[in-house]
């Protein structure tokens, strides 16, 4: 009997031990959260005046901001190869008030690519951590992104880049030769219908670009023409969007062109946009009348099986361009850091046969649909 009463006291005591556990665990991701389950990100405002150089800094108040470098570099035997480098920031309104430095406030992730015919496909690597540590940081006055030894740094105006990977490395400048292009009206730059549906968003066009490029530890040197986006916002794609097609082309007359179109899951499109700066540095932003894609021709992925329009006729104020890439297979699967997989390659401008610039198209929600 006496047994069987101490049996039952220490039952007891375990279900209510149990129970006061379950309460604890359920209460630990609020007590964790803290302020930052109330906290919110801050909104795209028509009319603000971007100021240099901080907005070429980081921008941690929003949710999604990147910078991202694409250009055309010749070797010294004449060969054209295509070169990218992306630096992403993340918010993810988790443990803001939470001191610990491993709390995951700022998330940072990065990819870089090389494009070389050579090869037959890209040569890429990714890096993601979170902010803090020594490991990672954005910095907020200037462009200072690093994570790991990748890193993009603005010097007055010459950004340098290091990008230390197992088949490829680069070690290359870029100097700003034209002032900012501010995308949309003054840097706000709609994506949808809805004024919430926008980001900040200026283009760096026709940066000067040199350095060492290593490719399966043969370091040559390098030299072209490269394009910067730096973009940041809280709320950019419709929910009913699958992805996006976008090109940044330095024009050989020294003009710059970007354009878009944010495509639906119903296989319309939702949205278009862009920008078009001409040779005597004069600006003019494109609406949904003034911009069309046309897809001429596709590629399959042998190893997704997803069909890409790699060639594609683009049109804008009246004029219009046929895309031609370098290769067809520049498809990047980083899926280990922005979770998706899509194609982002270097494509020649031609008019009448003739080519007039060089870029990069980037073409995403083609193998399902994107979430920034």
């Amino acid at each position: 009997m006496n047994r069987h009463r101490a049996w039952r006291a220490c039952h007891d005591a375990a279900a209510r031990w149990r129970m006061r556990r379950r309460q604890l665990l359920a209460a630990l991701p609020l007590a964790l959260l803290g302020l930052g389950a109330r906290a919110q990100y801050a909104p795209v405002r028509r009319g603000t005046r971007l100021s240099f150089p901080r907005d070429h800094g980081a921008h941690p108040d929003y949710r999604t901001e990147w910078w991202y470098l694409t250009g055309w570099v010749t070797d010294p035997a004449g060969r054209d190869l295509g070169i990218q480098i992306t630096f992403f920031r993340n918010r993810p309104l988790l443990q803001e008030a939470n001191p610990s430095p491993f709390a995951p406030r700022q998330l940072l992730f990065a990819h870089a690519a090389v494009a070389d015919p050579r090869e037959g496909s890209l040569l890429h690597d990714q890096r993601a951590a979170r902010a803090g540590l020594g490991l990672a940081e954005a910095g907020t006055h200037t462009t200072d992104v690093r994570l790991d030894d990748w890193s993009l740094v603005l010097e007055h105006d010459t950004y340098r880049s290091r990008i230390v990977s197992r088949a490829f490395g680069m070690e290359l400048r870029f100097v700003a030769t034209q002032a900012p292009m501010l995308q949309g009206v003054a840097g706000f730059s709609r994506k949808g219908e809805r004024e919430a549906q926008a980001s900040h968003y200026y283009s760096r066009p026709h940066l000067a670009t040199e350095g060492d490029l290593t490719l399966h530890g043969r370091q040559v040197a390098v030299r072209g023409s490269a394009w910067l986006d730096h973009e940041w916002s809280s709320t950019i794609l419709d929910e009913r969007a699958a992805g996006w097609d976008w090109i940044g082309i330095n024009l050989h007359d020294g003009g710059a062109l970007m354009l878009f179109r944010i495509r639906g899951r119903d296989g319309g499109v939702l949205y278009v946009g862009g920008g078009l700066r001409d040779g005597r540095g004069r600006f003019r932003s494109l609406d949904r009348a003034e911009v069309a894609f046309e897809p001429l021709r596709t590629w399959r992925s042998p190893r997704t099986n997803v069909d890409y329009p790699v060639a594609m006729r683009v049109r804008a104020a009246g004029a219009q361009w046929v895309l031609q890439p370098l290769m067809d297979d520049q498809e990047l699967d980083s899926r280990a850091s922005t979770g998706t997989i899509y194609w982002e390659g270097a494509v020649r401008a031609m008019r009448e046969g003739r080519e007039v610039g060089r870029g990069y198209l980037e073409l995403t929600g083609y193998w399902q649909p994107l979430r920034v």
